[in-house]
């Protein structure tokens, strides 16, 4: 995740432990079964997200579901409302959950929204009227938003530095398999009973109850999993937090590694604790208003502060730009935007919208395995225009041929092409790019509270674009291309004018880039080394290894409990 993740280590102790750790990237992800394990787990949050982005697309074009649901599903109006009610709970989650996830601990909050979200899951499955749609997928969503934050944040303190960006494009790379396997398993289940006017409710109750099986999983193992080290710290609960970096790396507690790993976190949080206790001395004293009242500072200070103001611009326009490229316009209604181009039968739209699972899902392994290689501004841009070009031969054709698809089959078929190259650009692109651009932009000291901003911006957006699309795909038909066409022309230009390229940044050199000139990442660095050499991290990094210079943690925090 580009320089500066040692999370204000000094920079001896960084080379330190660089020379002590494992390999970076998939070599690393395999090396250690530990984090391999935490690597699949969190790609379970992943996979959990992506069918539920997925299946209701399919459910929605399904006959059964449409006689059942016939009020809300005829008018494009409340057909929007079924989709994107869901992004309204998710930006919920998500705005709650930073809260949530300091206070009860990464781990009891992801318990916490699996159980959520699966009482949302059985409310749909088990559902007659729409409104039991709307409230369950409304609470679904709340579940969701907050496993989208909650789960990267547990992985990455829990998971070594140098596989965080591996973890993160992993984690799209679960979401794109999830989408696939949704898209399919509704190509499925859509045959029980016919395909037609007899189709058993079965075949849309099953996809929607499928939806338990990674969220059981993922809540059951959760149970067996360590908290995160870095809220243990933040708990004062020191040598808990030291066991379980010891057992993660399984190395003994006092080798080198967790010993240094451990210093980093806790000159972090020693560091986040001065800086607000030098801001904002007035709420040192720990009661919930003196807390809500620094938390609220800290979110006013992303406004007031230029060069911060500048990386929310940067973070929620990346998600805007993410959103209005229309992929999730197509993610939703593939099924009913394939039968416009033409594709007859719900069965073979539903089949052309399994491919879009497939291209999207292949396209994002190699963005996984170069995206540190080729930079973030490259690949944004591409993908923008390739994108914006799909979008518009799509309108051509649809203005041409939108009231004769069946006389000029290969347009359609050229139609049906576009949105999978459409898919194949936003999966190397925009899907996992935007996430990863996102997260490394901010000062250690504003990062949750950076990142919480930029997703809740792109659920605000999602929610607008499903709400949206079935009234615009009505009304003005091949518009929505050309609409949707421009919004990614736009976000090309946006990456290639406005936002600077990231990749490999220390934290000083971010801020060169997004132009600090309080230099706040610089003073951030130099109270942290400050912070470094007196609880001793630096002496690890200029000793290597010389035990008997060094105090035993235990020493330090004696002298430290003061800090």
């Amino acid at each position: 995740m580009g320089g500066g993740h040692a999370g204000g280590a000094s920079p001896y102790a960084a080379k330190h432990r660089q020379a002590l750790q494992g390999k970076s990237g998939w070599a690393g992800l395999v090396h250690n079964r530990k984090i391999f394990a935490n690597a699949v787990f969190a790609s379970l949050g992943g996979l959990l997200y992506g069918y539920n982005q997925g299946v209701f697309s399919g459910v929605l074009s399904m006959s059964s579901f449409d006689q059942r649901m016939a009020s809300a599903v005829s008018n494009p109006g409340t057909k929007g409302w079924l989709v994107s009610i869901l992004e309204l709970g998710a930006w919920v989650g998500v705005l709650s959950t930073g809260y949530l996830a300091d206070k009860l601990s990464r781990k009891y909050t992801i318990m916490l929204a699996v159980g959520v979200f699966c009482v949302g899951v059985v409310v749909q499955t088990a559902a007659f009227q729409p409104s039991s749609i709307y409230g369950g997928r409304f609470i679904t969503g709340l579940g969701v938003g907050s496993l989208s934050m909650a789960v990267p944040l547990y992985n990455a303190e829990l998971s070594p530095p140098e596989v965080r960006g591996s973890l993160i494009a992993l984690q799209q790379l679960a979401i794109t398999f999830g989408i696939l396997i949704s898209f399919w398993i509704d190509y499925g289940t859509n045959y029980i009973g016919g395909t037609g006017s007899g189709q058993s409710e079965v075949a849309w109750r099953i996809p929607l109850a499928m939806q338990l099986v990674p969220a059981i999983i993922l809540g059951f193992g959760i149970i067996f999993m360590p908290f995160s080290p870095r809220w243990l710290v933040n708990q004062g609960r020191d040598e808990e937090a030291v066991a379980v970096l010891s057992r993660a790396r399984r190395l003994p507690p006092d080798s080198d590694l967790v010993q240094i790993e451990f210093l980093e976190i806790k000159a972090q949080y020693i560091f986040e604790k001065e800086l607000n206790a030098l801001k904002f001395p007035q709420f040192q004293d720990g009661s919930f208003s003196s807390n809500f009242k620094l938390g609220l500072h800290a979110y006013m200070s992303l406004v007031t502060s230029r060069t911060l103001f500048y990386r929310v611009i940067v973070g929620s326009m990346t998600m805007f730009f993410q959103q209005w490229t229309g992929v999730n316009a197509i993610l939703y209604y593939a099924p009913s935007i394939f039968s416009d181009l033409g594709m007859t039968g719900n069965t073979t739209s539903l089949l052309a919208t399994g491919v879009v699972g497939v291209v999207m899902f292949l396209a994002t392994i190699p963005a996984v395995i170069w995206i540190d290689k080729v930079g973030r501004k490259p690949v944004l841009i591409s993908g923008a225009f390739i994108m914006a070009t799909c979008h518009l031969i799509v309108a051509v054709l649809t203005a041409l041929y939108h009231n004769s698809w069946s006389s000029h089959p290969t347009a359609g078929w050229v139609a049906c092409a576009c949105v999978w190259v459409f898919s194949v650009a936003f999966g190397y692109s925009w899907g996992p790019c935007s996430w990863i651009l996102v997260a490394e932009i901010w000062p250690l000291s504003i990062r949750g509270k950076g990142v919480s901003i930029a997703s809740s911006s792109n659920w605000m957006n999602n929610f607008i674009v499903g709400q949206v699309t079935p009234t615009m795909l009505t009304h003005i038909g091949f518009g929505t291309f050309v609409f949707f066409g421009a919004f990614a022309f736009l976000g090309g230009f946006f990456i290639m004018f406005f936002v600077p390229e990231t990749k490999g940044l220390t934290l000083e050199e971010m801020d060169d880039v997004f132009g600090d000139r309080e230099g706040l990442a610089v003073a951030d660095q130099q109270r942290q080394n400050a912070i470094a050499d007196r609880i001793g991290l630096t002496a690890f990094g200029q000793h290597k290894g010389g035990s008997d210079n060094e105090k035993s943690s235990h020493e330090l925090f004696d002298d430290e409990g003061k800090a």
